[in-house]
């Protein structure tokens, strides 16, 4: 039988390195690929196509929650893991609105995230335990349920493109750098940052890295220069 695939997302390289290694001891699963930002972790998953992306919420350059969006659109068959230190009820919520597998908060066991890895593999969902307690107790909050008592996923405010420029501002780049982080012109940069403004209805820099911090874009500990 054929190990697991797995690529791991973490932004801390001790952390990312004893989650491989404590996940190359199971015969029946396998690291394939490590990644340090967001935008490392969708550009291994679309190269790789791993079973299972194990990633953290907050990674610099694009955040988890866009990284999970966007490797899902790309590879719909992937099964996303978020392994996170956050477990707030609005980090849960928009992690299961953009169709995550599982939510693992970073106190759990290593048995833990290797049956976790296992059941979302099959086609499972898997939380820790108090992930689990809180969505049974704020199940009618975490989620919106259509007619049919399926989850209806919600629709973000700003388009992926957004997010990556939101992220990149907050993060103290400027319009150079993103422009060649994000392979597109600084006047299109220039563009995406004024109609962000105009969309938000924010009209500085330290406006747009508040609102990338109040709605967990980028964490507000994460430090940033204001140009």
């Amino acid at each position: 039988m054929k190990p697991i695939t797995v690529l791991l997302a973490e932004d801390h390289t001790i952390v990312r390195e004893g989650l491989h290694r404590l996940l190359e001891v199971e015969s029946d699963i396998e690291v394939i690929a490590e990644a340090q930002t967001g935008r490392e972790a969708v550009q291994l998953a679309k190269k790789l196509s791993p079973a299972v992306v194990v990633m953290d919420i907050a990674m610099p350059v694009l955040n988890g929650l866009e990284a999970l969006r966007q490797i899902l659109k790309a590879l719909p068959a992937t099964r996303v893991l978020i392994l996170s230190a956050h477990s707030d009820e609005a980090y849960i919520d928009q992690v299961m609105a953009l169709g995550a597998a599982g939510y693992l908060i970073k106190q759990t066991s290593v048995q833990d995230l290797s049956k976790a890895i296992r059941e979302v593999q099959k086609g499972n969902t898997f939380f820790s335990h108090s992930i689990f307690k809180r969505l049974n107790d704020h199940n009618r909050k975490s989620v919106m349920m259509n007619g049919k008592g399926q989850i209806k996923k919600r629709s973000l405010s700003l388009s992926s493109r957004e997010v990556e420029v939101i992220q990149l501002i907050a993060e103290g780049s400027a319009n150079k750098q993103i422009a060649g982080e994000l392979n597109i012109s600084i006047k299109t940069v220039e563009k995406h940052r004024q109609h962000l403004m105009e969309k938000l209805d924010i009209h500085d820099t330290a406006g747009l890295t508040r609102y990338a911090m109040a709605a967990g874009i980028i964490e507000s500990s994460v430090q940033f220069t204001i140009r």
